[in-house]
């Protein structure tokens, strides 16, 4: 039952140790994530596959650009569905509303043609998939107290209904795609998260009232100045694509540029307010590494469905006791490992309590980490077609899930710690512009990637993510003093 505290009572446990409402958020967020990763699977071999194998017949780069692109445009929408929630409408409504654009845009990939579909499912896909990713660990943060000690291991579980989707949504599209066609994998997605919409509208009552305030009202007045600039914006993007500034080969670039320009105006604008004090302030700028530390690891972690993808499909030998497994199966091991270790991790951080290692060492060890897994392709560079063994592919990403859980659910779990109280769900937005950053970079590498010469690419951005990771871990005093007490 809702109750007017902003944070559940630590006496609830009902669900496996953390508080009962978590069940609501874990539960929209698995199918979310089912149906996006089940689109995302089958989305780069159906812009590249030719038209007799029911693809658009891109190139790979431009293919692969696209990808990042809409993956970094993905984490980009958050700051739109942040700011929504925090001066409009609260963090709650919004993921509900979100859900509802995400049910619309998987619906258009699976019933437009062509590039029609692709357009306008991937923008409404982008749209509320932003709105939901920042708004659904938004919402968990409010059920726990800065002090709580389960709190990274609540944010752990609800990162395990995330890859429970997540592994469930390529293998089940996959099977379609490659049996009935690519319309139908799309159409399986929508489905997914039509159910998470269903699920979630009975859920919603039970969460606590902090899920619904908006903790920095835009006053009415301005209504109608945030709606011209809605439709300028519109009218703005859609002026660029006809004169042809934005086409598909540059995509990636764009959305960098885009976020780029963003991180610095959102760090700009929290940090010059007035109404956050020294502490918040500070907190702040000690996020700051940790943001550069999380670009440089997604860079490479999201090159799952770019390279990886490419990797999969012309590399790496698929066949299983006769039958060869779809290309978007691959992209199921990971979520099979965070299944299994999400667990691992959160009961060794409930064990550890107060003794289990700060931030910002967790964040350099996963960089490095990262950076170790690129560094295990090089047995294999060179090889010609099937000639990786699957076997290998699951170890190195073995290596990407260790990588992952010191990283992903602990920058959500900090970032709801660092935020100053006027800008909660939007320091939430710009951790997942660290990600939008880094997918729209791993995208843009794709042009880089030439399987004839693998040896320098795997080095060489290894090696950049092991350096990041040490220079972190060298400034860990000094970054942990900049944190307040937050660690």
């Amino acid at each position: 039952m809702a109750t007017s505290d902003t944070t559940a009572e630590k006496s609830d446990t009902r669900f496996f140790g953390q508080p009962w409402a978590l069940v609501h958020i874990f539960g929209v967020e698995m199918w979310e994530r089912f149906s996006f990763y089940g689109m995302q699977g089958i989305l780069l071999i159906y812009l590249y596959f030719s038209v007799t194998e029911g693809g658009l017949g891109l190139s790979q780069a431009v293919a692969g650009g696209i990808v990042g692109a809409y993956g970094g445009s993905v984490y980009l929408s958050t700051i739109l569905g942040a700011w929504i929630a925090d001066r409009m409408l609260g963090s709650e409504r919004v993921l509900f509303l979100s859900a509802i654009v995400i049910v619309a845009g998987h619906v258009a990939l699976a019933l437009l043609p062509g590039f029609i579909g692709v357009g306008v499912g991937l923008v409404l896909v982008a749209l509320g998939s932003g709105g939901l990713k920042a708004n659904a660990t938004s919402v968990v943060g409010t059920l726990y107290s800065a002090d709580d000690t389960r709190r990274d291991a609540g944010f752990s579980l609800f990162y395990l209904g995330i890859n429970l989707g997540a592994f469930m949504g390529p293998i089940l599209t996959g099977i379609l795609q490659s049996t009935l066609g690519f319309h139908y994998g799309f159409g399986l997605a929508a489905i997914g998260m039509t159910l998470g919409l269903v699920q979630y509208s009975f859920g919603r009552k039970a969460l606590p009232d902090g899920a619904r305030r908006v903790p920095n009202p835009l006053p009415s007045s301005r209504y109608p100045l945030v709606a011209i600039i809605a439709v300028a914006a519109i009218a703005l993007i859609a002026v660029l694509v006809l004169v042809g500034v934005v086409r598909a080969d540059n995509l990636a670039s764009i959305v960098i540029i885009g976020t780029i320009v963003a991180t610095v105006a959102y760090f700009a604008v929290i940090l010059s307010s007035r109404r956050i004090d020294g502490t918040e302030r500070s907190r702040v700028w000690g996020f700051l590494p940790l943001f550069i530390t999380s670009v440089a690891f997604w860079s490479l972690y999201q090159q799952q469905f770019t390279v990886l993808t490419v990797y999969s499909d012309e590399r790496l030998d698929r066949n299983i006791f006769g039958f060869e497994m779809p290309v978007s199966w691959v992209q199921s091991i990971n979520p099979v490992f965070i299944i299994i270790l999400s667990g691992v991790f959160a009961a060794i951080w409930t064990r550890l309590g107060r003794r289990q290692p700060s931030t910002p060492v967790k964040f350099a060890l996963g960089a490095m980490i990262m950076g170790a897994a690129f560094l295990l392709f090089l047995p294999f560079a060179g090889g010609g077609a099937n000639s990786t063994p699957l076997i290998a592919i699951i170890g190195i990403l073995f290596v990407f899930t260790v990588a992952e859980l010191l990283i992903s659910p602990v920058g959500l779990s900090v970032t709801t710690k660092l935020a100053p109280k006027v800008f909660h769900t939007q320091m939430v937005a710009l951790f997942f512009l660290s990600i939008a950053l880094g997918t729209a970079i791993s995208g843009w590498l794709v042009q880089f990637y030439d399987p004839k010469n693998e040896v320098p690419y795997f080095s060489i951005l290894g090696a950049i993510a092991i350096v990041v990771g040490l220079g972190l871990l060298v400034a860990v005093k000094p970054v942990l003093r900049l944190m307040k007490g937050v660690s």
